[in-house]
């Protein structure tokens, strides 16, 4: 009987000490998990502080993934390279038929995508040109793209330090991977050519295109029966290329989707096995956070300038660049373009300026004077609204762009512009100041910042 009272004492002694043990436990696991929480709420701070400090959003959020503070982007200079499209669907034969040079600012958001003639002669006898000389032999030659780059730095005086090389396969299997892209097909396509196995056949409007139409639209130069593109839109290679630009910017509108970011494992697959570059991943991964949130009517696009011609010995056609030109356009796109509005409703120096006294202004009609437009009013449909209204007073609007957000519309006088027709530009759009900015390198007559109080 004392032995189960003891027993009875004992057990009760000893449930008392484990509930006490538990007890001090519960509570020194209540401590660590407050601390974790502190902890992770600290972390959780500091991230969102530094997501804030690199500019929120998904842009704000990669840059401080990889590390940014809110000086990197300040730091970071204009991104340029040299873009090769091969066609690699002959045997032994890797022609350059797409060659392009392209820029990215991150801090102005603005890019420039600068077309080269696949035909441009690269010699110094053009009177003794070969095809050899041409500009889309020189990658054929080694498979090396640095001989290419050489060329183009020559012809811009660019100093590009990057290429990247895109097999065919990589624009087929990327439109596919992003569940292909919205496009505008400018003309009726029927183009067939059994040497290379190419067969284009595509209807004008606009429609979704999978990588195989893809490819038919970028190679798409003239049909069987020898039309083309009209003239205005810019003859075989000239209409070629734009389209190409055209199309380019319509997959980068794609693809910076926020759910193709999901799909970035498969693309960067498509890159390892179809793409060859020199640019080094600490590189991209420094602009890659910014090009997220790019807006790609900021691109600015044109032609390398200058003329064909076979009056040589061999009878070759080849496009021999205006170096003049060349240099005046190549000034206007790389290097003076952000020389434009500056803050919202402030203009640059640039633009405050006025012609010089006694000056006589240019004779010119509506329909010779070249507008460019940049959209500053915030709203995208808004670009295109004022291009319908000076196409329709009967002006001629020969480029479009966007620029930083500006409160009120300007019209820009570039090349010494007849009043009359300044005045009913800015009758025609029912609002704008006009201003003088005289620039003999200005590949416009006119350019008008379209600002908010432009409806």
């Amino acid at each position: 009987m004392e032995d189960r009272k003891t027993n009875k004492r004992s057990k009760e002694k000893n449930d008392k000490f484990n509930k006490k043990n538990k007890n001090k436990k519960m509570k020194t696991w209540k401590k660590i998990m407050i601390i974790v929480l502190l902890i992770l709420l600290i972390a959780g701070g500091c991230f969102a502080y530094k997501v804030y400090k690199n500019g929120w959003g998904l842009s704000g959020m990669l840059a401080t993934v990889v590390g940014h503070d809110e000086y990197t982007k300040k730091n970071l200079g204009e991104f340029k390279v040299l873009i090769l499209g091969i066609s690699t669907d002959q045997e032994n034969v890797e022609l350059t038929d797409t060659i392009m040079v392209a820029s990215y600012n991150p801090n102005t958001q603005k890019a420039t995508l600068l077309s080269i003639p696949r035909d441009t002669y690269t010699g110094k006898n053009p009177s003794r040109a070969t095809a050899y000389e041409k500009i889309n032999a020189l990658y054929s030659r080694k498979s090396r793209p640095d001989e290419t780059l050489k060329a183009v730095n020559e012809i811009t005086g660019l100093n590009i330090e990057y290429y990247v090389v895109v097999k065919t396969e990589a624009l087929i299997k990327l439109v596919d991977v992003i569940g292909g892209v919205k496009f505008n097909v400018p003309i009726n396509m029927d183009y067939d050519d059994t040497s290379q196995d190419l067969h284009i056949h595509l209807k004008a409007g606009e429609q979704l295109l999978d990588g195989d139409k893809a490819e038919q639209l970028v190679r798409f130069r003239h049909n069987n029966n020898g039309t083309s593109y009209s003239e205005e839109y810019g003859d075989n290679d000239t209409g070629r290329m734009r389209t190409q630009r055209e199309f380019i910017m319509q997959t980068l509108k794609q693809t910076l989707k926020v759910e193709n970011m999901f799909k970035i494992g498969q693309i960067l697959d498509v890159a390892k096995e179809y793409v060859i570059t020199n640019v080094d991943f600490n590189v991209a991964k420094d602009y890659i956070p910014y090009a997220v949130e790019f807006n790609t009517e900021n691109i600015l696009t044109d032609t390398l300038p200058g003329t064909n011609t076979n009056k040589n010995t061999s009878g070759t056609w080849i496009f021999v660049h205006d170096k003049a030109a060349t240099k005046k356009l190549v000034q206007e796109l790389f290097i003076d373009r952000d020389i434009v509005q500056t803050t919202e409703g402030e203009s640059s120096a640039e633009e405050n300026t006025t012609n010089k006294v006694g000056e006589s202004k240019t004779a010119i009609s509506k329909s010779d004077i070249k507008i460019e437009i940049l959209n500053g009013s915030g709203e995208s449909k808004r670009l295109q609204e004022a291009v319908n209204e000076l196409e329709g007073a009967g002006f001629k609007v020969s480029r479009t762009g966007s620029t930083n957000v500006a409160a009120k519309t300007t019209i820009i006088d570039k090349k010494n512009v007849n009043d009359t027709l300044l005045k009913s530009i800015k009758e025609t759009l029912g609002v704008g100041s006009i201003s003088d900015s005289q620039s003999t390198s200005s590949k416009v007559d006119v350019t008008i910042i379209i600002g908010r109080d432009y409806k």
